[in-house]
């Protein structure tokens, strides 16, 4: 290979190698914060109800202890339920171990004296933004009201959303 013939195979290789390379195609996510981070980027927070989603009860979070807002959303998809934030829910970023809760009542206790009153989605995934949580096919969704946003640590729900029946819930 002569000297000529090198310069442009090393312009090539360098830019070759700068161009930003997506793993997506190798490591598929399928849940937890990268999930929730490429269901985002992958979908408009208009159009999240689409084609083959259907709501079976929704709500409009209210503040308890902190600012809570949004709408938290139970969708079907597939046959999977999952719990939906729209893009405008925000909470308090001053909790240091907020969860996501299914609450028996329409308002939430200020405080759980009994564990098992509640069911425990996981920790919340952002103070603010969409996301999902998968609702376990074993949880009986007509024995929850509300979803709440509940601080582990200091045992105090932030907010909370009643959530209606699917013929009072829109779209």
């Amino acid at each position: 290979m002569k000297l000529n013939q090198l310069i442009p195979f090393g312009v090539i290789s360098t830019i070759a190698f700068a161009l930003p390379i997506s793993t997506q195609a190798f490591s598929p996510v399928t849940s937890g914060n990268m999930y929730s981070q490429q269901l985002q980027a992958s979908r408009h927070p208009a159009t999240i109800a689409q084609a083959g989603e259907m709501i079976a009860a929704a709500g409009t979070f209210v503040a308890a202890e902190k600012l809570t807002v949004g709408t938290a959303r139970v969708v079907v998809e597939n046959g999977q339920r999952y719990l939906v934030f729209d893009s405008a829910f925000q909470t308090s970023d001053q909790g240091p171990d907020l969860h996501v809760v299914l609450d028996p009542s329409n308002k939430p206790p200020a405080t759980y004296q009994d564990p098992t009153q509640y069911i425990n989605l996981g920790k919340l995934q952002k103070f603010a933004g969409e996301q999902r949580y998968p609702i376990p096919a074993t949880v009986d969704l007509s024995k929850f009201k509300s979803v709440g946003i509940w601080c582990r640590m200091a045992n105090a729900t932030f907010g909370y959303a009643p959530l209606q029946s699917p013929s009072n819930a829109t779209r």
